[in-house]
């Protein structure tokens, strides 16, 4: 369904993905260089725009499954990282939309004529596909706090172990952030955001692991209390 509505507003979405180009002011045209050029096009939207729609229903049904099978304090705290998990994949999507694609699209339309190569035509396909998975990458990418904060409140991951892995994650998140992104500036641009994500975990599971240690010291207090009591 989520396809077929993406497919019948397949030109107000190519209006939509095109705006990120026409901001920088490069007189560069799309055009689909072949018969079916518009077809892979509007494919090409239906499925990655239908994805990105009935994703939150997917997660719904997801939870549907998972819920009944939790705690009551088990099903809140996964209630809070769908919310959250939900904005930040938005809040990456529209970073990525508004700020990021632009200087890519700057970056290599400076690096294309630095070459000494023409700019006036790009294959349409290929830049729909580039913005679309450009923008849901980004989106997922920044669903890693969620993750990570999930593992560290199931006892998964410890938060010691993120303190001392923290230079291990800037590599992946570094190479993960290549992988998505076509050059060096798109790549910087991205790695900071979900580095700062990254810090904010911490602090977050620091947070935690500081509530934890005075309920246990409470609990030994307690403890302690009741045995006196009882020697008395």
């Amino acid at each position: 369904a989520a396809m077929a509505a993406c497919l019948a507003g397949a030109p107000l979405l190519v209006d939509f993905l095109s705006w990120p180009l026409m901001e920088t002011g490069a007189t560069v045209d799309l055009n689909p260089l072949g018969p079916m050029g518009s077809v892979v096009i509007s494919m090409k939207i239906a499925l990655y725009g239908g994805l990105t729609l009935s994703l939150p229903f997917i997660l719904f049904f997801i939870g549907q499954f998972v819920m009944p099978a939790l705690k009551a304090k088990e099903k809140v705290y996964f209630l809070r990282a769908f919310i959250v998990g939900a904005g930040l994949f938005m809040l990456g999507v529209m970073l990525c939309y508004f700020f990021i694609l632009e200087i890519s699209l700057k970056g290599m339309v400076a690096y294309t004529k630095w070459l000494g190569l023409q700019t006036t035509i790009w294959r349409a396909e290929e830049y729909f596909q580039f913005v679309i998975v450009f923008m849901v990458g980004m989106g997922i990418s920044f669903e890693l706090p969620v993750l990570v904060l999930s593992l560290v409140k199931l006892g998964v991951v410890q938060h010691e172990w993120l303190v001392k892995g923290r230079k291990y994650f800037f590599v992946i998140n570094l190479v993960l952030c290549a992988f998505i992104t076509p050059d060096f500036i798109s790549t910087f641009f991205m790695v900071i955001p979900v580095q700062v994500l990254m810090e904010i975990c911490i602090l977050i599971s620091a947070h935690w692991e500081r509530q934890k240690k005075r309920a246990s010291e409470v609990a030994l207090g307690a403890q302690s209390t009741d045995q006196i009591s009882s020697a008395d």
